[in-house]
């Protein structure tokens, strides 16, 4: 007992305080995760099968054995129990693994409007450098401009030679004539 406790209990003006019980400590994330697998276990078809197994083993033993080795012989009052005692544990049990999922799938969600504010911010950004540079291509000549300007230039410098050759035909045809 510490100084101070034993002082205030030699003291008759003072109550005197209660014992403290302490609960034993246990670790959150381990008792969630076991909830979790029983959880899951109880889920299962496996389970449902092994419980019908037991409870027709029960049913059976509690009514085809002599009357000296049943262990429930007023109609199944103790097998009431025992599954009302698997359901007063499994309920808080399912609960503890829901909450849990519903954790996790609230961070996920979180993580994932997180990202998709990331993709739309990099979306904008790229839709922004793509307009820049549009902009910045329609003061550059293109490929397909340079081509349709050449063959423009070619189909000029044809006409002009046709012209010329038109030209120097009539000249020569009026010089022999």
């Amino acid at each position: 007992m510490t100084d101070a406790r034993r002082d205030r209990s030699d003291r008759l003006d003072q109550p005197v305080e209660p014992g403290r019980v302490r609960l034993p400590r246990f670790d959150p994330e381990a008792f969630g995760q076991w909830s979790e697998n029983i959880a899951r276990y109880m889920g299962t078809a496996k389970f449902i099968v092994y419980m019908t197994i037991v409870i027709g083993a029960w049913f059976a033993w509690n009514t085809l054995a002599p009357r000296d080795l049943r262990f429930d012989p007023y109609t199944f009052t103790f097998l009431t129990l025992i599954l009302s005692l698997q359901a007063s544990y499994a309920a808080p049990l399912i609960l503890l693994a829901q909450n849990r999922q519903t954790d996790r799938d609230r961070l996920a969600m979180e993580e994932d409007r997180r990202r998709a504010a990331m993709q739309k911010a990099d979306t904008e950004f790229l839709a922004r450098e793509i307009a820049s540079l549009r902009i910045a291509l329609g003061e550059v000549a293109t490929r397909d401009f340079l081509r349709s300007e050449l063959s423009r230039m070619a189909d000029e410098l044809d006409e002009a030679a046709h012209r010329r050759q038109k030209r120097e035909r009539k000249e020569w045809e009026e010089e022999h004539s």
